[in-house]
């Protein structure tokens, strides 16, 4: 009979008793959440923390209390949301330290927001973006790709290293069947491309986005007005990629001109080309993985950054898909036992040569 596990005991004091307050919560949910997801047991007096439990899992979270206290200490604040997927990336690698990924601003927003990277995949994702003049960013809904290049794509504009901003994406409906819609070429592509407009307008002062957009240093347009044309000195920006089809991610790629850096973004679970058409994205991840200038991110449910419930949607919908997967490998593994057997059976009877009734008669 093995030993029981022992349990080990740490306490992490905060040198500010109010910032410790704050991060543990109203009611301590942010506390309770932690707890439940270390499976240990957590407490707080004063401007101590209390940890309880199998020893490595309150190392972790000791090493993850004394940097969160020293970002606190330093003004830096997470959402409850982040505090997992800090735990997260800690686990994975001993010698990070928190600040590498939070303290670092993308952009400071007309509102004086910072964004700033809230994981450690979207640490790696900026900076492939700055590193690499062509980035893929793939996972499921939420995980910020859109959002985070174009605060990139808005910090290279307002520093004028590239002249302007390229905004594109296909023009698909995701299942629907909108019909005929009106007004000129701009009204008609807008709600495709309003995802864009949203996330540039919370980055960007209405009257500035205005000046930008009548200049021609920001362009908003439908993939299939990209064909023909040279990108030089811009940011481009290809959203909702897993809707191109091969034909289109292979004209889309090869526009790109001198001095433009380019991020195509999307979630190759999301496809809404019609059943049997490749996505584009899917054949480039395959294609070109591995060539030297091109970088691949990738998300899962761990780095969504919405509301919670989006993380636990994403989860059910994989699953389900990993379910109706075994599924279809069940069903394939039987037929092809069954035509193995309905040969062997054919085989069993080739040869034999039926007599005629009363032949030995």
């Amino acid at each position: 009979m093995s030993d029981p596990v022992l349990n080990a005991t740490a306490e992490v004091e905060w040198s500010d008793a109010k910032a410790l307050f704050s991060f543990v919560g109203p009611g301590n949910v942010n506390l309770r959440a932690l707890q439940k997801h270390l499976g240990i047991d957590l407490g707080s007096r004063g401007n101590v923390l209390r940890i309880g439990g199998e020893p490595t899992r309150v190392a972790l979270a000791e090493r993850f209390f004394i940097q969160m206290g020293q970002l606190a200490a330093e003004g830096v604040k997470l959402e409850g949301q982040d505090h997992i997927r800090a735990l997260h990336a800690l686990s994975h690698d001993d010698a990070l330290h928190l600040r590498d990924i939070y303290s670092e601003v993308v952009l400071l927003t007309a509102r004086g927001r910072p964004i700033k990277a809230r994981g450690l995949a979207q640490k790696s994702y900026v900076h492939a973006m700055r590193t690499h003049d062509l980035t893929f960013g793939i996972g499921p809904a939420g995980t910020g790709k859109t959002y985070l290049a174009m605060a990139l794509a808005v910090t290279a504009l307002l520093s004028k290293t590239v002249r302007r901003i390229i905004l594109t994406r296909p023009a698909v409906e995701a299942g629907e069947r909108l019909g005929f819609l009106p007004g000129d070429l701009e009204e008609k592509v807008n709600p495709y491309l309003r995802p864009l407009y949203d996330a540039l307008d919370d980055m960007v002062d209405a009257d500035k986005t205005d000046g930008f957009l009548k200049r021609g240093q920001i362009e908003v347009a439908p993939l299939a007005f990209m064909r023909g044309r040279t990108l030089n000195d811009c940011f481009v920006i290809l959203d909702e990629a897993q809707n191109s089809t091969s034909e289109q991610m292979r004209m889309f790629l090869t526009r790109l001109g001198y001095n433009a850096h380019c991020v195509v973004t999307g979630d190759v679970t999301q496809v809404d080309l019609p059943s049997g058409q490749k996505s584009g994205l899917a054949e480039a991840r395959s294609l070109l993985h591995g060539i030297e200038g091109i970088a691949f991110c990738e998300f899962t449910k761990v780095d969504v950054v919405r509301h919670p419930l989006v993380q636990r949607i994403v989860q059910a919908y994989e699953e389900r898909d990993e379910t109706i997967e075994l599924e279809r490998e069940r069903r394939k593994v039987e037929a092809d036992a069954r035509r193995r057997a309905s040969e062997g059976l054919r085989d069993s009877t080739r040869g034999v040569v039926g007599r005629p009734s009363g032949a030995d008669q």
